[in-house]
């Protein structure tokens, strides 16, 4: 908010009495899924603890264009105040809840789950983690404190698989944490490196193709989570599906989503 109002909204209090109400509706603009009310309903409640709300829809809801997500009633000084914040964060989380719905329900005969990553808007991860979880997909970790992922960077720095996992472990152990452990295979060599190491919850198949996907897959059978990463889009995910995979990660749920067209429209009392 202080981004966007700084020492003040001069156009407001330029031009509306301070004391006047007002009431303005959000109006859908685009088919999709609907999310961010919550967070609306928030940046109101904010700026004006008073500020009244009707939904008409919830979060989640699949929307068309031409119907009204929700009304709201405060003073116009604060409708004026939050309308852009409100819209640009609404349209931002339904476009990313609208693209990962599209991918849950290319694959909705498989077992696999979508997963998102850490490629996100800084500041904004939450919001844009809890539209994909609004969208039907699920968040993987959060930041690097919450889970131990040892990717490509990590195990070449460290001197090879076997050193990372064991000095991973070592120090969760010192430290008295409690992550999970992923670590990231390149090859179905690499996968039998892992399998012979043990001490991993999660082996991340990094840039297989889905033939090779499906062999590393079979290999490591229930022992560990599987997860495919990596060049995976709308066109191929059935490919990687279909191969049994327990997760896929998608980037392009966050950094390739379109934003939602919606817009906020004042009504007079």
């Amino acid at each position: 908010m202080q981004e966007d109002v700084g020492a003040g909204d001069y156009s407001t209090l330029a031009a509306i009495d301070k004391d006047a109400q007002g009431k303005a509706v959000l109006k859908i603009k685009e088919n999709g899924i609907l999310a961010g009310i919550s967070l609306a309903q928030e940046i109101f409640t904010f700026l004006e603890p008073g500020s009244a709300f009707t939904l008409f829809k919830k979060d989640g809801d699949a929307v068309n264009n031409g119907e009204i997500a929700f009304e709201v009633k405060a003073k116009v000084h604060t409708i004026l105040k939050a309308e852009r914040l409100v819209l640009n964060c609404m349209q931002r989380m339904s476009g990313i809840a609208t693209l990962t719905a599209l991918y849950v329900d290319k694959i909705k005969g498989y077992p696999a789950k979508i997963l998102d990553t850490r490629k996100t808007t800084p500041l904004f991860r939450a919001y844009e983690k809890e539209a994909v979880h609004i969208g039907g997909g699920y968040n993987h970790r959060m930041g690097l404190y919450d889970m131990i992922m040892l990717k490509d960077n990590h195990i070449d720095f460290c001197g090879g698989i076997e050193k990372a996992i064991e000095h991973t472990n070592d120090y969760l152990r010192k430290n008295g944490l409690n992550l999970k452990i992923e670590i990231e295979t390149r090859s179905l060599d690499d996968v039998k490196r892992v399998l012979a190491a043990g001490d991993v919850d999660r082996i991340m198949l990094d840039n297989f193709t889905p033939d090779e996907l499906e062999e590393a897959v079979r290999f490591i059978g229930k022992r560990y989570e599987t997860e495919a990463s990596g060049g995976i889009h709308m066109d191929n995910i059935i490919d990687y599906a279909r191969t049994g995979v327990d997760f896929i990660s998608v980037g392009a749920l966050t950094h390739h989503a379109v934003s939602m067209d919606l817009s906020l429209k004042a009504q007079i009392l």
